[in-house]
């Protein structure tokens, strides 16, 4: 729990170049053109008035070097281990902020961002699976949802402090807003030194005993033999595989990976990190002020962190799929109301948007972020957590954080130019994309609820409809299928919507 309140730090990084980003003394020192865009009547355009490919990035540039950072995670990890990736991510955070709040030109900014991206990399890449590993199945779901929760209360103190800062006369206070994530970045590092290895990694790298007495330390019982020895076995068809990322190109290793891969796409493309990135500026372009845009974007905050704690709750009980069919439809709804409100009443030149539509469009916003939060935001991270084997978990973690880092850039860099160009059309765009990706759900995505890590071959994959033609027959799983049965759905989980038997 302590890692847990201390990776909150997390979102803190990440969203809080993106408050900084509408402050004006912040714009004035480092993005003039933009600063003198957004006083000049003449060319204030609404939509258009950020656009600028150096301000965009300040905010992408953590996300390509977190990409960068995972390969490197992912051998340290594999290697020696989840602590000290989650160690190192704590130092790159320092070095980071440091940097940040003491920027005296751009190159000094993005050098600290490509830092604190590191830090990133091997964060994303350790911590979920050290939660999957260390979880009992009963709760793995809810305690890894738990990594997302504290992620939204970064992104909530993060939207509280540049709220604050904001009003600091002088022009200083975004070197505040950045500096303050120094005080977790330390409590971050002390952490990692406190937590225990993961039995999984300790018997994966050779020590035996050891990683069973974590075992019993943390399940709080002597009688752990029967998962010890099932984590033997896997670590022993782990180390006969010696080439983890070619090996994730196996046929039997298809539908996890395209599975993965699939989610960190569809995640970006949900339109999230660019509401929550930007959700200053995006509120300052409707005509909400200064003041009023930070505002806004810690409703949107706190509603973050409330839909959350509603998906620790129901993950275990209702299931990931139902989760995910849910917001999508609660997603494409939201959106396509943004896009009509903005596309009648929002103009490249309107002074304002009438207080009414204004609210409106706000409780859309919350509507989306509620639905993002209780769904794509921690299952996407969970599900590939949870469905790798033993042998390839490590680089699927990698190759699922590279995608995600490199979508997340791909948006970030892009959506202030897509907001110019596209303009309320932005949010029809990424409603499309909820649509894509719920039929893929449907179809695709089998449900991982209650399941043990070690018997998804057999439980999960070989019953789906399409996935399990992939799964090769002499692929086995210990202690999978022990009740003999191969039925297309197993205690109550739904594999899949079988088009070929259900349409």
């Amino acid at each position: 729990m302590l890692l847990l309140e201390l990776y909150s730090l997390a979102g803190r990084f990440r969203f809080s170049g993106g408050g900084v980003t509408s402050m004006p003394p912040f714009l004035k020192k480092f993005f003039p053109t933009v600063y003198r865009k957004t006083l000049n009547p003449a060319i204030n355009s609404n939509y258009c008035k950020y656009d600028n490919q150096g301000l965009q990035l300040f905010t992408s540039s953590l996300y390509l070097a977190g990409l960068i950072a995972t390969f490197a995670a992912s051998y340290t990890t594999r290697n020696y281990g989840r602590r000290p990736s989650m160690l190192i991510a704590g130092c790159f955070f320092i070095v980071g902020t440091i940097l940040n709040a003491a920027a005296q030109d751009l190159a000094m900014l993005i050098i600290g961002r490509i830092s604190l991206g590191c830090g990133v990399g091997f964060a994303n890449q350790a911590v979920p699976l050290f939660l999957s590993e260390i979880a009992p199945t009963r709760i793995r779901g809810g305690l890894n949802i738990l990594f997302q929760l504290n992620i939204t209360i970064g992104i909530l103190f993060a939207n509280l402090v540049n709220y604050g800062t904001n009003k600091i006369t002088g022009g200083w206070g975004w070197r505040l807003s950045l500096g303050l994530a120094g005080i977790p970045a330390g409590l971050l590092s002390l952490g990692a030194l406190l937590v225990v290895e993961t039995p999984n990694s300790l018997v994966e790298r050779g020590r035996l005993e050891e990683g069973k007495a974590v075992l019993r330390r943390i399940r709080g019982t002597d009688n752990v033999e029967p998962e010890f020895l099932e984590l033997v076995e896997a670590s022993r068809v782990a180390k006969e595989v010696k080439h983890p990322f070619r090996n994730l190109l196996h046929r039997r290793n298809r539908p996890q990976l395209v599975i993965a891969v699939a989610l960190q796409i569809f995640q970006q493309c949900t339109g999230i990190n660019a509401i929550m990135f930007y959700a200053p500026v995006l509120f300052d372009t409707l005509g909400f002020g200064n003041d009023a845009a930070l505002y806004s974007a810690v409703i949107t905050g706190a509603v973050n962190v409330l839909s959350t704690m509603v998906s620790i709750y129901s993950v275990d009980k209702v299931g990931r799929r139902m989760l995910l069919l849910e917001a999508g439809v609660q997603m494409f709804l939201s959106q396509v109301v943004i896009a009509i409100i903005l596309g009648i009443k929002v103009k490249d030149h309107n002074d304002d948007l009438q207080k009414g539509f204004a609210v409106l469009v706000v409780i859309m916003v919350c509507t989306f972020v509620s639905a993002f939060a209780w769904s794509w935001g921690p299952l996407g991270w969970l599900i590939p957590s949870e469905t790798f084997p033993l042998e390839t978990r490590s680089a699927g973690q990698s190759v699922t954080v590279c995608t995600n880092l490199l979508f997340t850039f791909v948006i970030a860099q892009a959506f202030l130019s897509m907001l110019c160009h596209f303009k309320f059309g932005i949010f029809l765009f990424f409603s499309g994309w909820v649509l894509i990706m719920s039929i893929f759900v449907l179809f695709l995505v089998p449900e991982t609820k209650n399941i043990p890590i070690e018997e998804m071959t057999e439980r999960v994959w070989r019953q789906h409809w399409l996935w399990k033609k992939y799964i090769d027959a002499d692929y086995h799983t210990e202690g999978a299928n022990i009740d003999g049965t191969n039925g297309a759905k197993k205690n109550g989980h739904s594999n899949g919507f079988d088009p070929v038997t259900q349409l």
